[in-house]
């Protein structure tokens, strides 16, 4: 077994990593094999990086031959025992099992239960489409962010380079395998940034910094109504986002974003639930308590159902896709549009529109 280490000089994050666990406790870790599976591939090399003495280091366990697997796992973990973080790219599905498998198949006593995982492809892969990314490979995200790697080699490539290796060592194949784990695991480092969009959905420190209402005309010259919330957003943005959806879009750059959603102007209606102790009238296209209609002559009222026991109200909506806000109005008892008024007390309560804009921002995320 080989052992390698590397301090990154003049190196330093670009996301606050104490959201996460103080640095010094954070491992990254990647590992290298021959194959999908434990029982019939080989473990050939384990990366972390590490910081310690204020830089950021990288240390890599080299099998140079088949049977150094224990010795790597061994060395690893004795390494690991100081942590109790790790951060892994897609880890949870491949690398974290593989170990373990391997663990048992070789009789090694060693796992990862004292350990607190963050998975950065787990966190950042169900806002694909909110970021327009094609897959969300560590490459692409690096891709994403402008990040550029030396290693232009692909894991299931680097199968056949390790295998001549073992038969006959190089040079050229021992730094071709170092590099591409060692490129694993400093893009890790660079990526994190993108953990600012997982923090845009998941933090609440999402804050609405002014709003305000806003009027403007379609290319059809009619006149619309729209709110504009600025917001204080987590985590700065690494690179500017944009996406819309059912009429309301977000634009987020920096530590800013802003959101557009229209104000909806008209008449709807709140339907009562227990409608069984309603009438409805009519001519009055409404409906009254029993104890308040039982006054009204009989030939003016009608027993109320579920579609018709409402009443009906002009006034500001805002536009919402679960209930978050009550009391909650229709267009018409089996329309889907959920709707709540723009009432002045609202208009004064800022964390009652930071709420709502985060309600929007994971309604666009969810649409595609």
């Amino acid at each position: 077994m080989k052992i390698f280490k590397e301090t990154l000089a003049d190196f330093s994050l670009s996301y606050p990593l104490e959201k996460i666990a103080p640095p010094d406790k954070i491992l990254f870790f990647d590992i290298e094999t021959t194959g999908l599976s434990a029982r019939s591939s080989y473990l050939y090399l384990i990366g972390c990086a590490y910081f310690e003495d204020g830089n950021w280091h990288t240390i890599q366990w080299f099998a140079d031959r088949y049977d150094q697997e224990t010795a790597v796992l061994d060395a690893f973990f004795t390494f690991a025992a100081s942590y109790d973080h790790l951060i892994h790219f897609n880890g949870n599905n491949f690398d974290l099992p593989f170990v373990e498998q391997k663990c048992s198949q070789l009789q090694l006593p060693h796992t990862f239960g004292h350990f607190s995982g963050v998975d950065l492809y787990k966190r950042i892969s169900p806002y694909k489409f909110f970021l327009k990314l094609p897959n969300c490979k560590q490459k692409t995200i690096e891709q994403f962010l402008g990040i550029d790697r030396k290693d232009i080699f692909s894991g299931g490539e680097l199968i056949g380079i390790y295998q001549d290796y073992v038969k006959s060592p190089s040079e050229f194949a021992e730094k071709t395998l170092l590099l591409h784990n060692a490129d694993d695991l400093k893009g890790m480092l660079q990526t994190l940034p993108i953990l600012a969009y997982y923090d845009l959905f998941n933090e609440d420190t999402l804050k609405a910094k002014k709003v305000q209402a806003n009027y403007y005309k379609d290319i059809n010259g009619a006149k619309h109504k729209e709110l504009l919330i600025t917001l204080q957003l987590p985590t700065p943005l690494p690179c500017p986002v944009s996406s819309a959806a059912n009429n309301c879009y977000f634009r987020g750059e920096g530590a800013e974003a802003t959101l557009k959603v229209p104000i909806y102007e008209e008449e709807l209606k709140y339907f009562y639930s227990n409608y069984k102790d309603y009438y409805y009238l009519p001519e009055e296209d409404v409906a009254l308590h029993k104890s308040v209609a039982s006054f009204v002559a009989k030939e003016h009222r009608l027993p109320a159902t579920a579609s018709t026991c409402y009443t009906r109200k002009y006034s500001s909506y805002l536009p919402q896709w679960e209930i978050v806000f009550e009391p909650f109005f229709k267009r018409d008892y089996k329309s889907r549009e959920l709707f709540f008024e723009l009432t002045d007390e609202m208009k004064k309560d800022r964390g009652a529109f930071t709420a709502y804009a985060a309600h929007v921002i994971s309604m666009i995320a969810a649409t595609y």
